[in-house]
């Protein structure tokens, strides 16, 4: 124990000594760093990058405003004016970006080395999720998955593709909300688009009647008032599908209609207006809906009770 204590005692009294002389060093070395940093930055260039922001973003607003107004006066190539505003704001995006970096931070030889040591990997794990959301963006652009204005069902929500960004994409509901989606999200996460770039789009509506109907007559009538509906898309066919369903536990008549509405914005007045002509006509041709029906079996057992 004697041969050992003296050990213990220097190498304590060692830390004694060097313990003042490396936080000096420590504190010297955090200063020399907050000075390169300092010296990196062009405070006058941070100054004017932020009004070029401002700028920007004042122009992209009246830009949108621009694109929305000539889609209204041309209906006809509001897809196209849509998607033309997409690329020209994430070219704007890019180069405001690179010309905010370039104004603000003096590259030399000690900046690119220290961002390369200390803030880069700080940087990298605080932002690691922007920049896979950034090259999903880009990776949305080539690929075009979707496109601004259609009409596409994500992780449970169904609306119109409004903007598409460098950070997420924003889906407007059809009841009125906007929903912000990471770009990443659509890489592992399936996609369904009702139009993918065009102004029509299949609707499909499902309409139920009893065993016991006309069905024909009500075939009938569901096609007729597919075909006449002010917001159908004639070019495309409008088709009937007539099978047996099992519906509330007995078994029914589907009557499907697959048609077009000619603007995806019309789509649930297509439905509506669709749905109303058919209950009306329906109703004048008694046609019912599936209903338990009663049967007489052979064999003398009386009357009954038979899903239908």
């Amino acid at each position: 124990m004697k041969v050992h204590k003296p050990i213990i005692l220097s190498a304590a009294l060692l830390g004694q000594w060097l313990g003042p002389a490396l936080a000096v060093a420590q504190e010297s070395s955090d200063e020399e760093v907050i000075s390169q940093i300092s010296q990196a930055i062009r405070w006058g260039g941070v100054v004017t990058s932020i009004f070029i922001i401002i700028g920007v973003w004042v122009g992209i607003r009246f830009f949108n405003n621009f694109v929305e107004n000539l889609g209204d006066q041309f209906t006809t190539r509001r897809m196209l004016f849509q998607k033309l505003g997409t690329i020209v704001q994430f070219f704007v995006y890019i180069g405001t970006i690179g010309t905010v970096i370039a104004l603000s931070v003096r590259f030399d030889a000690k900046v690119l080395t220290l961002l390369g040591g200390t803030a880069a990997v700080a940087v990298g794990f605080a932002v690691r999720d922007l920049v896979a959301s950034f090259i999903a963006g880009i990776m949305i652009m080539i690929d075009q998955p979707f496109q601004v204005g259609d009409r596409v069902a994500f992780g449970g929500e169904y609306g119109d593709i409004t903007a598409i960004g460098l950070r997420s994409v924003r889906l407007q509901t059809l009841n009125d909300n906007t929903v912000t989606i990471p770009n990443n999200k659509f890489l592992t996460d399936m996609t369904s688009c009702g139009n993918y770039g065009a102004l029509d789009m299949q609707v499909v509506m499902d309409f139920y009647i009893g065993l016991d109907q006309d069905v024909t007559k009500a075939r009938d009538i569901v096609t007729e008032a597919g075909l006449t509906s002010r917001y159908v898309h004639l070019p495309k066919p409008v088709v009937v599908l007539v099978t047996q369903v099992i519906q509330d536990n007995y078994v029914a008549v589907r009557l499907q209609l697959k048609a077009y509405v000619l603007d995806t914005q019309y789509e649930k007045a297509f439905e509506t207006d669709v749905n109303l002509r058919v209950m009306r006509a329906f109703e004048q041709h008694r046609i019912a809906p599936p209903a338990i029906l009663y049967r007489t079996i052979p064999g003398g057992r009386g009357m009954e009770p038979v899903p239908a």
